[in-house]
């Protein structure tokens, strides 16, 4: 038997509220290093990390207010299930409009490694960019649609076409920047080095940065073709689950994880897989030739 709407909405709340504390956990940590680094370090990636946990308790604070509608001071009026299936409620529409920023931020910073990392080459830029806006503005439509949607629609009956193919490119951005990403590093790690434990590195990073990301959308993607309320809980840890990728990839570089000899300051300027991006925090830094 299916989960209700209802009984989605507040399972999502509740994973919602435990990556949130996650996120808010590493952000205070994350925080903490960058106040030490000055730059771009400082500059750029604290506004950035900054910006994603305003959006994400944002979220929370909508999914908060939602739940206590439904379920405390509408509860004599509308039952929760009638409430939670009011697209056009201007709080759906709002923490819709952030979930679509918050991807769209992240998915940003990713392209743009992945440009840094790529010699500034326009022939990976303008492509990455362009399926970046085309990606923004389908999931803001989706928002105008849910908009003008009516009583007894669905997300399933409301530009159903259109939000597939926003999971599908949100998760293809992730894929192919980090696929690009990583053997960009790969080619110059076996240009630079022969041991095969300099990779590992590089094998964290994918993990931290793709795999977690991707899959999250992947689970939102299947749940939503397969019709299941499963997607809202899907749909909701993934604000915070874009923070905690981004905070993952600061701790990581700054406590060398992964690094076979981290406590060593030569081996880390000598090793080959270490690449410093201004923009996104990654640091896996790759000896020039």
């Amino acid at each position: 038997m299916g989960i209700t709407l209802d009984e989605a909405s507040l399972l999502a709340l509740f994973l919602e509220t435990l990556f949130y504390g996650v996120f808010l956990t590493l952000y205070w940590l994350t925080l903490f290093i960058l106040l030490k680094k000055c730059g771009v370090q400082r500059d750029l990636l604290l506004p950035v990390a900054t910006l994603l946990l305003c959006i994400a308790t944002a979220h929370l604070i909508i999914d908060f207010i939602r739940a206590l509608e439904a379920f405390v001071f509408s509860v004599h009026t509308i039952s929760a299930d009638a409430y939670y299936s009011n697209l056009a409620s201007p709080l759906e529409l709002t923490k819709t409009a952030l979930y679509i920023t918050q991807p769209t931020i992240a998915d940003a910073v990713l392209v743009w490694r992945c440009y840094v990392l790529s010699h500034r080459s326009l022939l990976v830029g303008i492509p990455g960019f362009i399926v970046l806006l085309t990606n923004g503005a389908i999931g803001y439509y989706v928002v105008w649609s849910l908009s003008r949607a009516g009583a007894g629609s669905t997300v399933y009956t409301t530009a159903p076409a259109l939000i597939t193919t926003f999971y599908i490119l949100t998760m293809l951005i992730s894929i192919i920047c980090t696929t690009l990403i990583s053997w960009r590093i790969y080619r110059t790690r076996r240009q630079t080095s022969d041991s095969l434990a300099d990779l590992l590195p590089v094998v964290i990073v994918i993990i931290e940065s793709g795999a977690l990301y991707a899959t999250s959308v992947l689970a939102l993607l299947l749940a939503f073709l397969t019709g299941s309320n499963g997607q809202y809980p899907a749909m909701d840890i993934a604000p915070p689950i874009v923070g905690i990728v981004f905070c993952l990839i600061i701790l990581q570089v700054h406590f060398h994880v992964g690094d076979p000899q981290p406590s060593s300051p030569l081996s880390q300027r000598a090793s080959p897989i270490y690449f410093e991006s201004e923009v996104s925090g990654m640091w896996v830094t790759a000896r020039n030739r």
